[in-house]
This record gives structure tokens, sequence and C-alpha cells, in this order.
């Protein structure tokens, strides 16, 4: 099958054969079957390779360092085979043997082991015909090492022949296009991964450290952490160290230091147990506490690490454990193991021997070849194991052992179904079915993708288009009892279902924290941003460690930890705290204000006060005060500067349509009607003068009650028409102004057409200078009561008040421009009511000896 296998023609004794140009000796033990399947396992944690040369002499590798849990796996591989043996309902008539070897967890062992089996194991071994029938091995059970089973799977995947380990979780092997016949029961890092991502993400540990060994198990896991890390967005490493294999002091120091130094409470070693024993080492030595330690599945069992010296810094440790299983009867099998109870074993029983010299203390004698006398008692080979403490016959925890169950079963199903085939229906060429005699591995291959069982413990067994088992890890907890001793307890489970993805449950009351707070620790670079803020990154440093900056004005974040802050929707603001909205506050000149109630008094009392002169005037109208002054003016006076004070209420209160078409047209018409009836009479006034003068008398006919009415009627009409113009073509309409105040907004009321404006003004303006000339020409009139200087001194108070009202208005913003143009009404209407009806209601009501024609008409004075 390979290159160290040859044929050739021999006597006619043996018709063909096969013979190895060289035989690697490797720690194993074997037993014959129909079939033989293949394992590999870590018997030993150290090797010392022997010199490669193509002598004809065996070579065999001095392996020490007994790892007691790789023998019990060892022997649950044959518990396993014995057990299928057994079963009459899977493989009947049909024996399955077993050909398992010792990688002594060096790459170089496991290969060449490998390649033994695949090759074959003897120095020579008989064929049918020309080195045609089944193969030496049909399927190998491991490799324990990610490493090895990359470099064993690389060769063995040209040949299909399938492989499936128990403990090999670099998430590199799931590339089907380079490792197409490997399988395994363990879940890969990948998963692992994700698994240690959900508990980060369930205790909102967002800085952590991480520890990983300088081999394919811990490299790819880094790599796996970091992208879906980044992918998640659910934290960020504070360092990411590689474990050096031998025990490198200053190497060791250096990582301690760089682990002390960081911020970061959570560390998670993905590396060996022997790496992890070094850096603990030096941890103790620092006295570097304070940290939670999340273990991998390759050192959450390590009873090394569980010390009483170790445990104060690895206690509370979180761990993923493969998933425990229970094998019945595997105990009472391993009960039986005796040093010379298998006639197959080969290497005078060197493994079983090496067990039961480290189990018991003792030595047999003499030690095998290559093997150091250790010394101590002779090993009597009658010794029993249920008088020793060992971990051997702990079947409590049963894991990478489960594994290798699950791991054999697989490679049975798939042989039972390929057995089972019914020629003619046969998957492959011409329907044909794979025959016994001439067997080929990958036609078990074909078989063991489509496998799908139960195992007795309920743990369903299949494989996936990579070849990857049903995802599934316990959640294990390091607890330091008070008396000293320790215990790891399952805690959880992580697992991967079809309809519910990755899911992980834990029972977070038992978990023991090794902290004097007892609650799980804050491992963050920086902390959450609260709502009202937002993350600003820190130039040069992970994504993880940020300030929080506060939103401004008219933004807001309701969530923690927001990466932008939002703007407010147009009518809203952001809140005091910014993490929400509120309405903006409405400003408008109101009712309910100080400002707005000082004003509207203003309003009704102006009114008011009219009234009552209005009334005075009714009821005195037949006296030469009210007879003199035109009263059919006065009246009409009264009445426009009555209108002249309500219409400033249409500037108070909440802007709409109607105010703000009426508000500026009814002061425009107002004032126009009041300034109007001024203008008729100041015009009266200078007539009755002239018509005293001889020749003058002419004049008065134009000036009669009719031309009065009709005068007034017609300058109040021009007003209107202006106003009606305006509103047509361009009407003032409310408008929401958020330009003065961003947290307010200011209802007010926008004219429109500013020329539209203008010429209201203007036009009032006009009048009421062409007023005041007229007023001041019959200023010096020789009428003892002369209404001219009256109506001289009123125009002069409005033509003040207006002329200052318009760089008020236009510097005054919101409100405040409505309450200037209220105050501006307001004065200059209380003005002309006090200037023109003042000193007539003090006449009328105090001095009514003046109130009379020869007084008014200033007769019986010396004065002509």
């Amino acid at each position: 099958m390979f290159s160290s296998c040859f044929c050739s023609n021999v006597s006619s004794s043996v018709s063909s054969s096969c013979q190895l140009q060289k035989q690697f000796l490797v720690n194993g033990i074997h037993k014959t079957g129909d079939v033989v399947l293949g394992g590999l396992f870590e018997v030993h944690f150290f090797s010392v390779l022997p010199e490669l040369s193509f002598t004809s002499e065996p070579q065999e590798p001095i392996c020490h360092g007994f790892n007691v849990l790789g023998f019990r796996q060892f022997q649950t591989m044959a518990f396993t085979i014995d057990e299928i043996n057994r079963n009459s309902n899977l493989l009947p008539n049909m024996t399955l043997g077993y050909s398992m070897y010792d990688n002594c967890a060096t790459v170089g062992v496991a290969f060449h082991a490998a390649l033994s089996m695949a090759s074959g194991q003897g120095d020579q071994f008989l064929l049918v015909n020309n080195c045609i029938g089944p193969p030496p091995v049909l399927g190998i059970v491991g490799d324990s090492s990610s490493t090895h089973s990359i470099a064993i799977s690389a060769v063995l995947g040209l040949y299909r022949v399938p492989m499936v380990s128990y403990y090999a979780t670099c998430s590199c092997l799931s590339n089907r296009k380079r490792f197409p016949s490997f399988f395994r029961t363990i879940p890969s890092d990948a998963f692992q991964v994700r698994a240690m991502l959900q508990i980060l993400k369930r205790f909102g540990w967002t800085w952590v450290g991480l520890l990983v060994s300088d081999d394919d198990y811990g490299l790819h896991a880094a790599r796996s952490l970091q992208s879906d890390l980044a992918q998640s967005g659910g934290g960020c490493l504070a360092y990411l160290e590689v474990l050096p294999w031998s025990n490198d002091p200053a190497e060791l120091r250096r990582i301690v230091n760089v682990m002390k130094k960081s911020t970061a409470r959570v560390v998670i070693g993905f590396a060996h147990e022997s790496q992890m024993i070094h850096v603990m080492e030096e941890v103790v030595k620092q006295n570097v506490t304070g940290l939670q330690w999340i273990a991998s599945e390759a050192w959450t069992a390590a009873t090394v690490l569980q010390t009483p010296n170790l445990m104060p810094y690895l206690g509370g440790t979180l761990g993923i454990a493969i998933r425990r299983g229970e094998i019945p009867g595997l105990r009472d099998f391993l009960l039986r193991i005796h040093p010379d109870s298998d006639l197959y074993n080969n290497y005078n029983n060197n493994i079983v021997r090496q067990f039961w010299e480290y189990t018991f203390q003792c030595r047999f004698s003499p030690p095998p070849a290559g093997w150091l006398d250790t010394g101590g008692a002779l090993c009597t080979g009658q010794e029993d194991l249920e008088n020793v403490a060992t971990t051997f016959l702990d079947m409590s925890d049963l894991r990478p052992e489960y594994n290798v169950y699950k791991a054999v079963y697989a490679l049975a199903y798939a042989l039972d179904d390929m057995l089972q085939c019914v020629p003619g229906r046969g998957p492959f060429s011409g329907h044909s079915c794979a025959s016994l005699q001439k067997l080929q591995p990958w036609q078990l291959l074909y078989y063991l993708e489509r496998i799908n069982f139960t195992t007795a413990f309920g743990d369903q067994v299949s494989f996936d288009e990579n070849g990857d088992a049903l995802p599934i890890y316990d959640v294990m907890n390091w607890r330091w009892l008070p008396d000293g001793s320790t215990t790891v307890h399952n805690v959880g489970v992580v697992k991967k279902s079809a309809s519910t993805g990755e899911e992980l449950t834990l029972d977070e009351d038992r978990i023991f924290w090794n902290f004097e707070s007892k609650q799980p620790p804050r491992s963050v670079c920086s902390e959450s941003c609260p709502p009202g803020t937002r993350i600003a990154r820190r130039k040069g440093e992970p994504v993880c460690c940020f300030d929080c900056i506060p939103c401004s004005d008219g933004k807001f974040s309701n969530e923690t930890d927001s990466m932008e802050c939002i703007s407010c929707p147009e009518d809203f603001w952001s809140s005091p705290q910014h993490d929400h909205c509120i309405p903006k506050t409405i400003e408008f000149l109101s009712y309910h204000e100080p400002l707005g109630i000082c004003l509207t008094t203003a309003s009704l009392l102006g009114t008011l006060i009219c009234t009552i002169v209005l009334g005075v005037f009714i009821y005195h109208r037949s006296t030469p005060m009210v007879r003199a002054n035109n009263s059919e003016l006065s009246f009409l006076l009264l009445l426009s500067l009555k209108l002249c004070f309500l219409c400033s209420l249409l500037f108070i209160g909440r802007p709409r349509l109607w105010t703000c078409q009426l508000r500026h047209a009814a002061f425009g018409i107002s004032f126009v009607l009041c300034v109007s009836c001024i203008l008729v009479k100041t015009m009266v006034v200078l007539a009755v003068f002239k018509a005293s003068k001889p020749g003058g008398g002419a004049s008065l006919k134009w000036f009669g009650a009719v031309q009065q009415r009709g005068t007034v009627l017609v300058l109040t009409s021009i007003q209107a028409a202006i106003c009606t113009t305006w509103l047509v073509s361009s009407s003032p309409a409310p408008h929401k102004n958020t330009q003065y105040h961003s947290d307010k907004i200011v209802y007010e009321c926008v004219i429109g057409s500013t020329v539209g404006f203008a010429v209201l003004l203007g036009y009032i303006g006009f009048l009421a200078i062409l007023s005041f000339l007229l007023a001041f020409l019959a200023r010096n009139l020789p009428d003892n009561f002369n209404e001219a200087k009256l109506i001289t001194f009123s125009m002069l108070i409005f033509c003040a008040v207006w002329v200052a009202f318009i760089p008020a208005y236009i510097n005054s913003p919101g409100k405040y421009a409505d309450a200037v143009e209220v105050f501006a009404i307001l004065a200059s209407s209380l003005g002309l009511l006090v200037a023109l009806f003042g000193p007539k209601c003090f006449i009328i009501l105090l001095r009514p000896e003046r109130n009379t024609k020869k007084a008014i008409m200033g007769r019986g004075t010396s004065k002509t």
C-alpha cells in the first residue's frame, strides 16, 4: 500500500509476500480479527527518538512520563471492540481486532505508528494473491493531538483511509479538501471558541487576555477567537501570548508580567496542561491574584493543576470540557487488566508493564530493554488494582474515553452498513457492493459519512459535511472547598442543534467565584457609555477602549454604548440628560405670562377709558365744549381709539391663521380711521379760521358734515384697499420659528409681504405727518381753546412712538416683536386719547364754568 512495502515472487511454498524495508518499533497492543481497527493514544508524555538510519536492526523510541488517563483511553478502545464482538446485532459473524500504539506525545512516533498500521505491522504477512485483500487496518481511531492528526491525515487522506479522532480539536481539520478522510467525535475549536464567547457575553467580559500553545491547537484557536471577537463586536484581546514548550524562565516571567500589568481580569488559556503548569508556577512566584481563568478542554480536567498551592489562583476557573458520558462495564474490564493477560501484546507487554510499575511503584526484573531501571520493589503481577488509590478506575468523569467509545462505534456501524449492502443495489460503480475480500478503505469512508446512531447514554452520533460531530460541551467550574480540597463540577452545557442553533445553559447559582465579593469580576477596558453619551474611540487602542462623550444639544442616545447620537425631530429637543427627546417649549406672547397679562390689562384699561370719555361726551353733548369741537368727529375718533386699543389683543395669544391675517388689517384700518378723523378736524380748524377773515367764507362749503364724513371714509378705504391687496397677494400666516432658540419653537406671524407691511405703516405715517404739519400751522390761532395745539402735541407723541417702534421691532426676536408692536399701539393710542381728550374732560368735569361759548371763543378778554 505504501512504498515501504514491496511484493516479490518466492518459493512455491509461499505464493506471494510483502516485506517491510524498514521496521520502526513502537509500543503497542494487538488483537487479531476479521477486520482490524487501528488506534493512536498518548500513553506517555515525552519521548526520545532514535537516530533515523536505514539499518536492519529494529529501532524503538524511549518514552517516559506515564499518562494514566491516556492509558485508560487506550484500554477504552479495547473494551469497546470487545463489547462490539459480544453484540450479536452489530457485525454478526465477524470479529473485530485492534492494533493500538502509544504516540509518546511526539508527532514522529505517531506518524510512524500510523504508517505501520496502514502498511502492515509484522515482518511478513501473507496475502491471497499479489497483495490483494483486506488492508492491515480498516480505519484508525486517533490521534489525540491536532498537530499529529494534521500530519497523519494529510497522508492517509491521499488513500482515503478513515481516521476518527477523539481529541483533535483544531478547526483547520474541518477543511474537507485537505483532509477528506478525517472525522472526529469531539467538537472543533471553532465551536469551543464560540462557546467561550458566549460565556464572555453572559458575564459582560469584553476585555480578556489570551494564552495559547505554540502549535496548531493554540494558534488556530487564537486566529479563530480574534476573528469571532471582531465579527461579533463582543470584546477585545488585551494581550495575546504564545507559551513556550520548554520551561523558559525569562519568557514565562515576561508573559506573567504582561498579565500582571494588564487591566484585563479574565484570562483564557488555550494550551496544554504541561504548558499551564509552567505558567502557573510563575504566577505563584509573582503572586498574580484576582484573575478569572477560562480553561480550554485540554486542561479543564487537569488534576495536576488542582493542587493546594495553585488553587488560590485557579479557584473558580470556568472550563470547557468534553461531553461526559457513561460506559457501563468499563470498570470491570479495566480491573481484568494484567501484565501477562494478553498473549498478542508485542514487545514484552511494555505498555501494560509500565502501567503496572507506575501504579504500584514497583519494577519488573529485569527491566525491558531500553528502559531505565528505576529501582524499588519487584512487581509480582499479583497486585490488586482495587487496593490502590488511582484515577484509573474513576468512572465519574469519562470524557475523552466517551469520545473513544463513540469513535469505535462509528467505524463499527459504518462497517455494518457496508456489509449489509444488497448486491445490485450498492452505491459503487454498477450498483456494486464492497466485499470483505476486496475491501478498500474509501468504501468504508462512504458509509462513515452517513452513519447516524444513538449511544446507550442517549447521545446522537453523526457527522456533518466537514466530518465534525454534533457539537456539545460541558461547562466546568473549579471549586475550592474550605477544607482545602478541590472539586470540578458541571455548571452548564453549551450545544448546537439544528432547531435552536448554539445555546448556552448555565446554572449561575452553582458557580464558585474566587473573589471576596463572591460575584463575577468586571473585566472591561472602558465602562459602558450610558444613554445620553456616545462612544469615542481612542486612537491606536482596541475598539473596547473608548471615552464617553455627552451628546450635543438637540441630539440624544437612548441605548448603552451608542456609536452615534441621533438628532431629535424638528419639533423636539433633547432632554437635560440627552437620553430622549422632549417636545420643544412653545413660545409666544401668551395671556398667561406676566408680559401678556400687563399688555392685556393696558389694552382693556385703554378701552375702558375710551368708553368713559365717550360716555362723558355723550352725556355733555349739548355743552359748548363738545359742540365746538365737532362732536361727530370726536365720537368717531373715540370709537377708532377704542378699536386701536382692542386690536392689540389680536397680537396676544397663540398665533392662528385668522389672527395673523386680522391683526395687521385691524391695526392699520383702526389707526387710519383715527388719524383721518384728526386730519379732518385739523383741516376744519384751519377752514374756520380762514373763513373768519374777510372774503374767506367760501372755504367752509368744502368742509361741511358730508365732506368731513366723505374724507374720513375715502382715507380709510385706501387703507382697507392696501390691506386687502396684501392679504390676497401674500397673506400673513403663523410660523414655527426655530432660528431664535434651538430648544424652543417661537410661534409668530410672518408678515408675508414686507412691502405690504411697509405700505400700511407708511400710509399711516403719511397721514400722521400731514396732520402734524397742518396742526402745527394752526397752533397760534387766536382762540382761547385752540384744538390745533392739542392735535400738534398728540401727533408729536404719535410720530415719536412709531419712529422708535421701527428699530425696536426689527431687533426684537419672537414674541418680543409682538410685545413691541402692542406697546407701540397702546402708547400711541393712549397718547392720542390723553392729548386730545384730557384737557376737554378736565374742563367738562372739573371746570364747568369754562364750558361756555364765550370762554371757548375768547370773548370778554382783553385780547382781540
